[in-house]
């Protein structure tokens, strides 16, 4: 292994030509050579380009925010202002590292994330086939290749009949391309058909393309929630920017200082906006992705998470998700002229273990125990599975010669018999006993495969039936329930039979109204959606069924979830809202798919449902709150200023209130909330318009304390303006705790961590406001008198809050109704 191997010598060369250079052979390296192999070459995997972390930090300073903050300094410098400059400076500081350091950990959990997705292989070490991560191949590794897996690296093909490859993501043409023994092929390609023993020759950064296929996209993908969020945000930028020019002018008519006023209108925008708004939406949707980790589902892309929450249709695959995908043969039915190890035989013949194919597994498992040795055989070619002839075939040499065996679909079995032997078996009743035996099987939820082998003349004979069972998982009719009572339908979908999906839906649950795909594939697009909406699953499907039910479904205003596995599933799983790769997927599968599951079954679909609706709730809460804060802030001090020339707060203050704000909102990541038991959905018009009643609220209660404070209290200004800043500040934090959810705040504990926060920042609010830090003190009466007026205000609004709610819902529900009857 001395040098770099290119194309054109991987293209010219002969295979034992190739393992020569790669000082490789038959049975593979081992693992002194491999490890030499890395050292050599490096990790099979490219390597991101990294961004200095210093500038990135500096980043964190240049943009229109940091600008306006900057800008702020800058005139407190100017005016001599320190103790401004000082808290402003802080403030800008502050806004880098908080955004640095919660980009950089929701970096780290996508990495995290990227490693549980990372790909595998099946390859020959230490003259053993073993299953290793694609980025420990080197060059000279053999490895195997079949259906559905993406193409580790550059390889050059060494055994085996074909394979057909899907090279678009490289080379953009659709059509797969047909690769045969001592072809190469490029890493990143899909393996669409067929399988082969293959010899690695270039590895990571050295491969043809400079590339693999990525798994997982990166962390800065946006949902439509996000989006919409990020644009409320634009919305209170420019309603900031509006309301503190308007101040600005007014206070230019009035000849007060415009230095002054510039800094204060500067520092009044920098509060007003959501500047806490990237991190807050990365951290909450990293911390939501590791928690879904946990649950064993790896999000794929981030924006999946907000999907989620929205399904209300479930299309999930019958086999390994509602069934335990523990294959075992439950009956072996013989036909004329053979014996049970006879079909067995056959059966194993036509089999690899290898493949670690589970139904492989099972037939040869129960040929060993049946002490059928095939020890005595010698394959000399292997057809893999492939969906479209729906069998596996094999050319055996036997102790009387050669001859071919074959199993798989009853019906694609008995296409191969040659036509006078068809006629005879028609005569003699042979289809007629192969369709008894299929549906007898079915009625106990048994799969059939055929066995078919050929004599001595070549002629196919088919041999018998294997039945093999494949019970329901225990907690699938709970987990079934539980889903129906989330507002969620479920629909099974299978390529089994119709009889064999209804036992299996009746056992489960699910309900019995299992539909062939024929019944709906033929009709109109109308029709079709009718019995789709209708059916409780499918049965006798194929993959493009699947895209044509998530299409229909979608088009009735469905959110849809679509479960997969193979690489034909990838259409669906793209097209749906969102697609989950189930346990064991293919790699094609798993690039399609939004979620990939790492542990088999229905329920842990149900958990990221439920965990997708919690983090779609302290989304929801963030936007309400920083709506709310956004209208009660400006509103106040803007109205303060243009009808009372009266300013309510200083500069200071407004820096103060934004850099305890921040610190409190992060914490809003980590809330404990409660599912919502239906499927949710973006009502912007509920959150803006619940926003604004809290906001306005917010108004007229700080114009209440400032009215109590001049006309009751006679509140010097300076101590006024100390005193309207701790009851913004305390009226503000608690304003989270109404925003939360619909009901009264007592009835859904928040975390203990967003209740740490948000009064361990009041309580450092209220020390400076008491103490005089930086800002004149109001002593502890009048923080007492803040306090009980801003508790008093939240138990009101609390209860104003649902009523708010109710009457909403009421008049949405109505229209709707008015809608529906048009």
């Amino acid at each position: 292994m001395d040098s770099i191997i290119s194309y054109d010598e991987a293209r010219k060369a002969t295979a034992n030509e190739l393992m020569e250079k790669l000082s490789s052979h038959e049975s593979g390296l081992s693992s002194s050579e491999a490890e030499a192999g890395i050292q050599q070459y490096g990790p099979n995997e490219i390597l991101e380009k990294k961004v200095n972390p210093i500038l990135k930090f500096l980043s964190y300073f240049w943009g229109t925010i940091p600008w306006m903050i900057e800008a702020a300094a800058i005139l407190s410098a100017i005016l001599s202002r320190w103790d401004d400059f000082a808290i402003i400076f802080l403030l800008l500081l502050m806004n880098g590292v908080v955004g640095f350091w919660q980009e950089h950990k929701a970096d780290r959990a996508i990495e995290l994330l990227k490693k549980r997705l990372a790909p595998t292989a099946n390859v020959q070490r230490d003259g053993q086939w073993k299953s290793l991560p694609s980025r420990e191949l080197v060059p000279g590794d053999v490895v195997r290749v079949r259906l559905g897996e993406i193409i580790p690296a550059d390889i050059k093909l060494l055994e085996g009949d074909y394979i057909l490859l899907d090279e678009s993501a490289l080379t953009g043409e659709s059509l797969p391309v047909e690769k045969k023994a001592s072809d190469v092929a490029f890493s990143g390609s899909i393996v669409r058909q067929g399988e082969m023993t293959v010899l690695v020759y270039c590895t990571g950064m050295n491969t043809y393309f400079g590339r693999t296929a990525r798994l997982v996209e990166t962390a800065k993908t946006r949902s439509h929630f996000q989006k919409a969020v990020v644009k409320i945000g634009d919305f209170l930028i420019i309603l900031a920017v509006a309301l503190v020019a308007f101040v600005f002018i007014v206070a230019a008519f009035r000849h007060e200082s415009l230095m002054q006023t510039l800094q204060f209108a500067l520092v009044l925008v920098v509060a007003a906006i959501p500047a806490a708004l990237p991190a807050v939406l990365s951290v909450t949707m990293a911390v939501g992705a590791m928690q879904l980790a946990r649950k064993e589902a790896i999000v794929s892309r981030l924006s999946a998470i907000e999907e989620m929450a929205g399904v209300d249709v479930l299309c999930s695959d019958k086999t390994g998700t509602i069934t335990q995908n523990l294959i075992t043969v439950a009956d072996v039915v013989p036909f004329s002229g053979f014996t049970k190890k006879d079909v067995l035989l056959f059966a194993a013949l036509a089999s690899r273990e290898e493949n670690h194919d589970l139904i492989d597994n099972a037939i040869i498992k129960e040929s060993l125990e049946e002490h059928i040795e095939p020890g005595s055989y010698k394959l000399k070619k292997f057809e893999p599975f492939d969906p479209v002839s729906k069998r596996t075939e094999a050319e055996i040499e036997g102790p009387q010669g050669s001859f071919r065996a074959a199993k798989g679909a009853p019906q694609a079995i008995l296409s191969l018999i040659d036509n006078n032997i068809k006629n005879i078996a028609e005569d003699s009743g042979l289809d007629s006993e192969i369709n008894q035996n299929v549906e007898a099987f079915a009625s106990k939820g048994y799969r059939a495969i055929g066995v078919a082998g050929t004599n001595l003349k070549g002629e196919w004979q088919y041999a018998g039936l294997i039945a093999l069972h494949d019970p329901p998982r225990e907690d699938s009719a709970q987990t079934i329930k539980t889903a129906q009572s989330l507002g969620v339908r479920i629909k099974m979908i299978t390529g089994d039979h119709v009889a064999i999906a209804r036992e299996i839906a009746r056992m489960v649950g699910l309900g019995t109204n299992i539909q062939p795909a024929s019944d709906f594939i033929e009709k109109t697009d109308e029709e079709a959606t009718e019995i789709i909406e209708k059916a409780d699953g499918f049965a006798q499907v194929f993959p493009e069924h699947k895209f044509k039910i998530v299409e229909l479904l979608q088009a009735r205003g469905h959110i849809v979830c679509m479960t997969g596995d193979g690489v034909n599933d990838a259409p669906a799983l793209k097209k749906a809202d969102s697609g989950i790769a189930v346990s064991g997927a293919t790699d094609a599968a798993k690039s399609a798919a939004a979620i990939v599951l790492t542990k088999p079954g229905l329920s842990v679909i149900i958990d990221t449902i439920m965990e997708s609706r919690k983090i779609f709730r302290r989304m929801n809460s963030y936007a309400v709150y920083r709506i709310a804060e956004t209208v009660r802030v400006l509103f106040f001090i803007t109205l303060s200023i243009i009808v009372f020339n009266f300013y309510p707060v200083t500069a200071i203050m407004i820096v103060l209130l934004a850099l305890l704000n921040d610190f409190a909102i992060m914490s809003i990541a980590y809330d404990r909330v409660e599912y919502s038991r239906q499927p949710d959905r973006w009502r912007m018009s509920s959150v803006i318009g619940m926003a604004s009643f809290l906001g306005l609220i917010g108004v007229v209660s700080s114009f209440g304390l400032l009215f109590i404070g001049l006309d009751y209290l006679h509140i010097s200004k300076d101590i006024l303006q100390s005193f309207m800043y701790l009851k913004l500040s305390v009226a503000g934090h608690l304003t989270i705790f109404i925003a939360r959810f619909k009901g009264h705040f007592w009835s859904d504990r928040p975390s203990n961590i967003l209740v740490g926060a948000v009064f361990g920042t009041q309580i450092v609010a209220t020390l400076i406001a008491v103490y005089g830090i930086l800002i004149p003190p109001i002593g502890w009466n009048l923080a007492a008198i803040v306090w009980l007026y801003a508790i008093g205000v939240f138990l009101i609004v609390d209860q104003l809050k649902v009523h708010y709610y109710r009457l909403f819902d009421e008049g949405l529900q109505f229209i709707e109704k008015r809608l529906n009857v048009y």
